[in-house]
């Protein structure tokens, strides 16, 4: 850790405050651990380049940031923000980024942001909500020194795509569930919480897929635009991550196609039930109806009725009532009504 110009605060201050590391390299080696303080000067000096990475920082650490990095007050603005669409904005010789990071928590997507305040000689990158940590992307960059020594727009490249291929694991996870629920659709009767379920699925797609979208956008921006923090051989590195979020859009719709038929086919298995038991209900009332038709006529309290003082009326009528019964029940068996 270098030493802090005036040693006013120490690390473990601006730690609490929201700094995961901060590291100044030179040529893709790894110098050292600085001060936020010291990051400016740092940044400013030929072949260095300054990650700093934080999570959920207070208003004074961005502050600092933007001091010392001499940032749009725009910039800092968005960056304590939360819930941004992905978007990319150039102010003077920086650029602020947002992408939006998914996770799996409880078979629910869960969503955070990831800001990425870039200029000459310097990458911030501020997390938000649910993200995973940056450290494997830290790492992987420290072992590839002749990558890392392409500056900060190879940084911006490496988290970027450290971002999108995280939604492919969450996309799995879906695919699982949904291939379950298109076993299930028709073997087991629909409920409220199945439809809530579908309804959910459907909803945290549809969140994604927004912001998938505009992600696109981002990296169609960095790989055709004239930017000078973004050297013309780091573009193709942005189409290769286009790319992968077109892979990522067409799995969301086919999973939401997925859901779309298995809420219809849900939705038509319930009318079907409906129907039957209908059906069932009403066949079993005009069998019903017969023996109460009949006991009806001859319940009533007149004197001259047929086969009212015959000695076998009562077990006429039983016959009677009973070979209409059988009848309409095998009639309503041969209609697929019982």
């Amino acid at each position: 850790m270098q030493d802090s110009p005036d040693g006013s605060l120490d690390i473990d201050h601006w730690r609490r405050e929201g700094l995961v590391s901060a590291v100044v390299y030179y040529a893709g080696e790894k110098i050292g651990d600085i001060y936020p303080e010291d990051a400016g000067r740092w940044a400013q000096s030929d072949g260095h380049v300054v990650w700093i990475g934080l999570y959920e920082p207070s208003p004074s650490l961005l502050d600092l940031i933007g001091q010392v990095f001499s940032l749009h007050p725009l910039m800092i603005e968005d960056a304590l923000s939360e819930h941004e669409l992905p978007k990319i904005e150039e102010y003077d010789q920086s650029l602020f980024l947002s992408a939006r990071t998914a996770q799996m928590n409880e078979n629910r997507i869960v969503f955070g942001d990831t800001y990425l305040l870039v200029g000459k000689g310097y990458v911030v990158s501020i997390r938000h909500g649910a993200s995973a940590s940056y450290a494997a992307v830290r790492a992987r960059a420290e072992a590839r020194p002749a990558n890392l020594a392409e500056g900060e727009d190879y940084i911006v490249y490496a988290i970027l795509d450290f971002i999108v291929d995280n939604y492919f694991p969450v996309l799995d996870s879906l695919n699982v569930e949904v291939e379950q629920i298109e076993d299930d659709i028709l073997s087991t009767s629909i409920t409220l919480e199945d439809i809530s379920h579908l309804y959910t699925l459907r909803r945290d797609l549809l969140r994604l897929r927004n912001a998938v979208g505009p992600l696109q956008d981002v990296c169609r921006w960095l790989e055709r635009n004239n930017i000078m923090i973004i050297d013309k051989k780091m573009r193709p590195h942005f189409r290769d991550v286009r790319d992968h979020l077109l892979r990522v859009a067409e799995q969301i719709d086919t999973l939401r196609e997925t859901l779309a038929f298995a809420f219809e086919a849900r939705h038509l298995t319930a009318q079907m039930q409906q129907t039957n038991i209908s059906r069932q209900l009403a066949a079993w009332a005009g069998i019903l109806a017969v023996p109460t038709a009949i006991a009806g006529i001859y319940g009533m309290n007149f004197e001259h009725m047929p086969e009212l003082k015959w000695e076998y009326g009562y077990y006429g009528v039983i016959v009677i009532i009973v070979f209409v019964c059988v009848w309409l029940y095998f009639s309503f068996r041969r209609a697929r009504w019982l």
